[in-house]
């Protein structure tokens, strides 16, 4: 085979000792799961020029490419806007486990924000769930809680 028609070969690599790491999720992320931890609610970002709150927050605006330098809180809920009741069972890389299927994955229009954030909606029955409903975040016990994203259990739908 010559050296310019290799696309079909895979590059394996086998290590033999654990490579341990870390990864920063930066000023903004840390503040987003530090106000979930301490005041189970959310940070968000506004955009001073524009006026448009991200969730996560982030450190630019989209629309005017402005630095964001403002976080607001948000409440914990929020409205459906799309989901998926999902059948396919896969090996949760947070966790190593099976995730239990089936599992409903859905974006959230938190309450406040401009955009969308997605999660897990902790309903699973397709009769007892619709995009517009109105949905609260649930929590771990702060004793539980790891400053991640798995801090947020799932968005149960407020009846």
């Amino acid at each position: 085979m010559s050296a310019d028609n290799k696309q079909g070969e895979l590059l394996q690599e086998t290590f033999t000792h654990a490579m341990p790491y870390e990864w920063s999720i930066g000023l903004y992320g840390s503040k987003f799961f530090q106000e979930i931890k301490e005041k189970g609610r959310f940070a968000a970002a506004k955009c001073s020029s524009c006026g448009k709150v991200y969730i996560p927050p982030r450190r630019v605006c989209g629309p005017c490419f402005q630095e964001i330098t403002e976080i607001v809180s948000l409440p914990p809920t929020g409205v459906i806007t799309a989901f998926s009741i999902v059948n396919y069972p896969f090996i949760d890389p947070a966790t190593g486990a099976q995730r239990p299927i089936p599992y409903t994955y859905g974006y959230i229009h938190i309450d406040g924000a401009d955009n969308i954030f997605s999660h897990f909606i902790g309903e699973t029955d397709l009769s007892k769930i619709s995009v517009g409903m109105r949905v609260r975040a649930v929590f771990k016990e702060k004793s539980e809680m790891a400053g991640n994203i798995q801090d947020i259990k799932y968005f149960e739908i407020v009846r």
